[in-house]
């Protein structure tokens, strides 16, 4: 069995262009894949098209060890965010290839299954204005649906620095979910690396009555001492890690000591093989995984396979009740919650889904920019 087809296709919505792969054998048999990067859409497809052609055209599709070592190693710039991309979407479309031809679901091929649910999150979910009687409304929403756990980022267009008035319609905004969804239910604070450590240090300390499950990104991804001084300063456990890209990245975050939780994200990687082993090194670290997936549907397969073969598993993001219905008909047989607010093992063979060519046509590329700096970057909808 050899790869004979390697194609992107890209899908549209209101903030964020879905790149999925598929993976085609000369048998016949068809691997789905995701690559999805915001903002770096061409460069990434492009990049896929170019990794096809000079290593995955005529490769074993169950060598993922071989491919991932190298398109790593024979690359001499390596390790970028667009290069560990591309690679994700080609390599996780191996894993579905694989787990399709032995009829055995991929997070048995993973190792087998550490946990019968996976507990779920709701991101996502906070597209009106920043309001409290709205994010409380749509706060309840969340809960009305199964979830038991929800994160929200109240902080705006905030920087470096919170104005006191800033600081305090966050902690206001904080406040009205707490009191919409109650005591029981894990609310999860994004900072999305805004913060010097001193200002995280005042957003931990503003909130902590609030009682957050985590503080996620509390400081720019690349200053790991003032990471450590946050972890330091503040009973709220820090998570971090979907920034992250290679191996060596992980372990000098997870060298700070400073995670309870660590969050690389399967997409940014090189895909399921790579997530395995960082999960393995957190692990180590006494971090709990939680991986990141502000992606489509097929990423969201792909955690849940990831997290149901992991035994340090915190929980699973999911943002997919939150996008675009059309969605559901572009990607069948994603992951849904249950009443328990958890999801279940995946059953089919590989990662479970089917990307419809059709319905993805009917929703093309086009040209957006993301900008988490933009004061109303929340509601999600780039015109």
């Amino acid at each position: 069995m050899k790869i004979a087809r390697v194609e992107p296709v890209v899908v549209s919505t209101a903030w964020r262009n879905l790149i999925f792969v598929e993976v085609e054998t000369d048998d016949g048999l068809i691997g789905i894949g995701e690559a999805t990067l915001h903002n770096f859409e061409e460069a990434t497809v492009a990049h896929i098209e170019s990794l096809a052609r000079r290593y995955a055209i005529g490769h074993d599709p169950f060598d993922i060890e071989a491919l991932v070592t190298r398109v790593f190693r024979d690359e001499f710039f390596r390790g970028g965010v667009v290069h560990m991309t591309a690679l994700a979407g080609i390599e996780i479309a191996c894993w579905d290839i694989m787990g399709k031809a032995l009829d055995q679901p991929v997070y048995r091929l993973l190792g087998g299954a550490c946990h019968e649910r996976i507990p779920a999150y709701a991101n996502g979910w906070y597209t009106g204005p920043r309001e409290p009687a709205t994010f409380a409304e749509l706060a309840r929403d969340v809960v009305a649906r199964g979830y038991r756990a929800l994160k929200i980022d109240p902080f705006g267009a905030g920087g470096l620095r919170l104005s006191r008035d800033e600081l305090g319609q966050a902690v206001v905004l904080m406040a009205a979910v707490r009191d919409a969804v109650g005591p029981d239910v894990e609310i999860l604070l994004e900072g999305h690396g805004r913060f010097s450590a001193a200002t995280a240090l005042q957003v931990a300390d503003a909130t902590a009555a609030l009682d957050p499950g985590w503080f996620e990104e509390p400081v720019e991804p690349e200053d790991l001492v003032g990471l450590r001084r946050v972890a330091d300063g503040t009973r709220i456990p820090v998570a971090a890690g979907e920034r992250v890209y290679t191996r060596a990245q992980a372990a000098a975050l997870l060298g700070t000591g400073a995670l309870a939780v660590f969050q690389v994200d399967p997409l940014h990687n090189g895909g399921i093989a790579e997530s395995k082993k960082m999960a393995a090194m957190a692990q180590t670290a006494s971090a709990t995984l939680a991986l990141h997936n502000s992606n489509g549907p097929v990423c969201s397969a792909v955690a849940l396979h990831l997290h149901a073969a992991t035994p340090n598993l915190r929980l699973q993001e999911s943002f997919d009740d939150f996008a675009e219905p059309y969605l559901r008909e572009v990607v069948r047989g994603g992951p849904r919650i249950g009443a328990d607010g958890a999801f279940g093992l995946p059953t089919a063979p590989g990662l479970g889904v089917v990307l419809d060519r059709a319905a993805a046509a009917e929703h093309p590329y086009r040209p957006l920019h993301f900008n988490l700096w933009d004061p109303d970057w929340h509601e999600r909808d780039v015109r």
